[in-house]
């Protein structure tokens, strides 16, 4: 994520409803196009821009080990975590596109 998150620094804002509804539809996106909205759409989740460290940095930002927890919990089943961690931080009508993006992610890496 801190590598997809520093290429996309510069880049221009994507809408995180159509972001979801365009990823709903190709089932064969690649792991690092979901990546790379999630990490284009977060600040609009967190209505501040998230924190991503350097690649390689021993540091984690508060972001991104929030971002971690929430994606263990979404893949190790723990539904009461994850409502707890979207309801800290997440608006309830982005809440739902998150997950989508978030498990886009969660499924394509191993190591989370």
């Amino acid at each position: 994520m801190r590598d997809v998150a520093r290429s996309n620094r510069c880049k221009g804002h994507i809408e995180i409803f159509g972001a979801c509804a365009a990823l709903s539809t190709n089932r064969n996106v690649a792991q690092h196009a979901a990546a790379e909205v999630l990490v284009r759409c977060l600040s609009q989740a967190l209505k501040h821009r998230p924190a991503f460290y350097r690649v390689g940095e021993q540091e984690t930002s508060f972001d991104e080990k929030w971002l971690i927890a929430l994606a263990r919990s979404l893949k190790n089943g723990d539904d009461a975590s994850a409502a707890f961690l979207l309801n800290s931080r997440v608006p309830k009508h982005a809440q739902r596109n998150l997950v989508f993006l978030l498990r886009n992610v969660v499924d394509n890496f191993s190591r989370i």
